[in-house]
């Protein structure tokens, strides 16, 4: 198998996540092509979970646009989420705890470590807070 032959099976694998003509091959971009550039900013996982819920990846991802874990999307944007959520998971697994699955073929589930409200409260003591008073 020639080197460009592996190329262009690489970037149909990448692109059919996205839709077969959303990705190009010719990755990666110079910043230079896009209009504007963001921070890459996300969540700590005592601002996005409840302290006594566990959610699953695709409720995480949905979390992290902040639409409700229930919320129905379709399963391609699932997927792109997600793409985005494992990521965010592994990155924050020191202030993470995980709980086996419910059923063998279910999913594990995620919250936030107790350390890491404790240490989101202390970061607000003391703070004062902008209610005119």
């Amino acid at each position: 198998m020639s080197l460009e032959v592996r190329w262009e099976l690489g970037a149909a694998r990448i692109g059919s996540v996205y839709g077969r003509d959303a990705v190009s091959p010719a990755m990666p971009e110079p910043k230079s092509t896009f209009d504007a550039t963001y921070p890459c900013d996300f969540y700590e996982p005592a601002e996005l979970f409840e302290p006594d819920q566990m959610y699953t990846v695709p409720e995480i991802a949905r979390l992290l646009q902040e639409l409700e874990p229930d919320a129905e999307i379709d399963p391609d944007t699932e997927a792109v989420l997600i793409d985005w959520a494992i990521p965010w998971v592994m990155t924050h697994a020191d202030d993470l705890v995980i709980a086996e699955p419910l059923s063998e073929e279910g999913p594990g589930y995620y919250g936030v470590a107790p350390h890491a409200v404790d240490e989101a409260g202390a970061e607000t003591e003391g703070v004062d807070s902008d209610d005119g008073a």
